[in-house]
């Protein structure tokens, strides 16, 4: 007889109830974002999700519950993201020099992809910055799950990449100037494309926004080399 084939489990479908409630994470998200928590309703958020305005208390008890759900929202999909370009915070350091360095590399070009390109970091940008305008409970979830592991993770990879210690002054602010550079091209999306002349940020444009990107990282890897190349000939 020849071997039995394990059917491959159908993934479940959504169920109405998780429909409704996804809906309204989306909704909240680009309404929070566009309004601010305090200049959006639970009936405009109803109305964007197309659901009944009773939902929002039946799912996330309050609006202040959703605001917190759209925060988790927006953990779960960056941690996905840079799980995939940084691995995971426990994982073992890169275990050469060059071999941190591309991980650098390959983490920079897939954070300019989404924050530059992607339609749904727009939201997330626009949400994440008037909660760090205004900071609430939400963006304490937000650091906690995204900013603090992302940088932390970044900062330990900078270090096998350069031999600097990765909790230095220095090594902090290096890796917020990286990240910086990139969160630019959203915020000043609008100037940005009048000045450029282009009609969108597609991928196209997205990837030489990460060819500059990724020389500016390279000149600030090749200075380090340079510094250190001094230091073993004094």
């Amino acid at each position: 007889m020849g071997k039995e084939t394990k059917a491959k489990k159908p993934q479940r479908e959504a169920s109405p109830a998780d429909q409704t409630r996804t809906a309204l994470v989306h909704a909240a998200l680009k309404l929070f974002g566009r309004r601010g928590f305090d200049g959006t309703s639970t009936r405009e958020i109803a109305a964007e999700a197309k659901a009944n305005i009773g939902s929002i208390a039946y799912h996330f008890g309050s609006k202040e519950g959703l605001r917190a759900a759209a925060a988790d929202f927006i953990v779960e999909t960056i941690q996905g993201i840079a799980g995939q370009a940084l691995g995971a915070a426990q994982a073992a350091a890169p275990s050469t020099r060059e071999a941190a360095r591309a991980q650098l590399f390959a983490a920079l070009e897939r954070m300019v992809g989404f924050v530059v390109a992607s339609p749904q970091a727009g939201e997330i940008v626009q949400f994440v910055l008037r909660e760090l305008s205004h900071p609430t409970a939400a963006l304490d979830r937000i650091y906690a799950g995204v900013f603090e592991p992302t940088h932390r993770r970044l900062c330990q990879i900078w270090e096998q990449a350069t031999g600097e210690p990765a909790e230095s002054e220095s090594t902090k602010l290096t890796v917020f100037t990286m990240i910086g550079q990139v969160i630019y091209f959203r915020i000043g999306r609008e100037a940005v494309m009048r000045r450029m002349a282009w009609r969108e940020i597609g991928n196209a444009e997205a990837a030489k926004v990460a060819a500059i990107a990724t020389d500016n990282l390279r000149a600030m890897l090749a200075a380090r080399d340079a510094a250190a190349g001094k230091k073993g000939k004094s």
